[in-house]
């Protein structure tokens, strides 16, 4: 038993699909298979179910689980304390994005990062908000960037970059140009707008359930560029966050009565003794590199999905060290 098969076994079973687990450990699909095949050889046992289309864990896999984090984790922390001691961190560190969004801020923290310690291994994931969030919960992600409807994920340390409502926006000349509108008039159009899963699209389907109301939603993408070009041509109304909305001036943003939840945009991890991200303390912000605490790198986002990046930063973040995971991929 190598422990590379045990990390593949834990991305399929978190994932519950062989080819995001494939994409996760950055192998293709028949490798995982074959890994996995290889393992349930060697333990006497099938791991996973795969008569329907999604993957199920048998209940040789459910007794097995924990125990295979367990192992590593502690194949981890091995190299974690090997590349303390040689003053070089190493590891990995894994980041969530909601799809769609153009944050160049992050990119520029993640290559200080990265020029800082080389010897860590980053990856960027974009995906639908309520995917990245449960990619978050099972230790897939160690932070992600994600929309939510109201409020952050129960369970999650959470910080919040963004809180605005949404809006309708439309080119001049349309019959909703104008100081604002109502649900029911917005809805009497053929709407554009981010798929399900996403925190734009949460909230415009509880506020419309909460008034009795079922939007129509004519087309849909998942990046607010292609959302305002649609709206553009007259195809729907688009249905955006207020900042993105105003970072396309052929769009005029309609405020819109009874879409009263927020959208925010917050960056989540899991909760732990020493968070993995957390906004840093106004007593900080101005420090130099060597004031500010041991083990920190300071990330600041500035922006919003399609907002400008001449918007005022909302918060700093901080990403600590604690969320590096040292990998031990044999063969690789």
């Amino acid at each position: 038993m190598e422990l590379r098969q045990l990390e593949y076994f834990l991305a399929v079973a978190e994932e519950r699909n062989f080819t995001r687990a494939a994409e996760r450990v950055h192998i293709s699909q028949s490798g995982v298979s074959a890994q996995i095949r290889q393992l349930e050889r060697e333990l006497g046992a099938e791991l996973f179910d795969r008569s329907t289309r999604s993957v199920t864990l048998t209940v040789a896999s459910k007794a097995a689980l924990e125990h295979a984090r367990q192992a590593v984790a502690a194949a981890r922390a091995v190299g974690q304390a090997v590349g303390e001691i040689s003053d070089l961190i190493r590891g990995s560190l894994t980041v969530g994005m909601v799809a769609g969004c153009t944050l160049t801020p992050l990119f520029d923290g993640l290559a200080a990062f990265h020029r800082a310690h080389p010897g860590v291994e980053l990856a960027l994931l974009e995906g639908e908000s309520d995917h990245l969030t449960e990619s978050v919960r099972t230790g897939a992600l160690d932070l992600a960037l994600i929309g939510c409807a109201g409020t952050t994920p129960d369970g999650l340390d959470a910080h919040t970059l963004i809180d605005e409502p949404l809006v309708a926006a439309v080119p001049p000349g349309h019959p909703l140009a104008g100081a604002a509108t109502t649900l029911a008039e917005l809805l009497a159009h053929p709407l554009i707008c981010l798929p399900p899963g996403t925190g734009v699209r949460t909230v415009l389907d509880r506020d419309c359930a909460a008034a009795g109301l079922t939007p129509r939603i004519a087309l849909q993408a998942s990046a607010a560029s292609a959302i305002a070009d649609l709206a553009v041509r007259g195809l729907g109304v688009a249905v955006l966050s207020r900042s993105m909305a105003e970072a396309f001036p052929a769009l005029l943003p309609v405020p819109v009565a009874g879409l009263t939840t927020p959208g925010l945009l917050a960056l989540v991890s899991r909760p732990g003794p020493a968070p993995r991200c957390a906004p840093c303390a106004p007593s900080s912000a101005g420090r130099s590199a060597a004031e500010r605490p041991a083990g920190r790198r300071q990330f600041t986002s500035a922006s919003s999905c399609g907002v400008p990046l001449n918007r005022s930063p909302p918060s700093s973040v901080t990403v600590t060290m604690s969320s590096i995971r040292t990998p031990n991929r044999p063969g690789r």
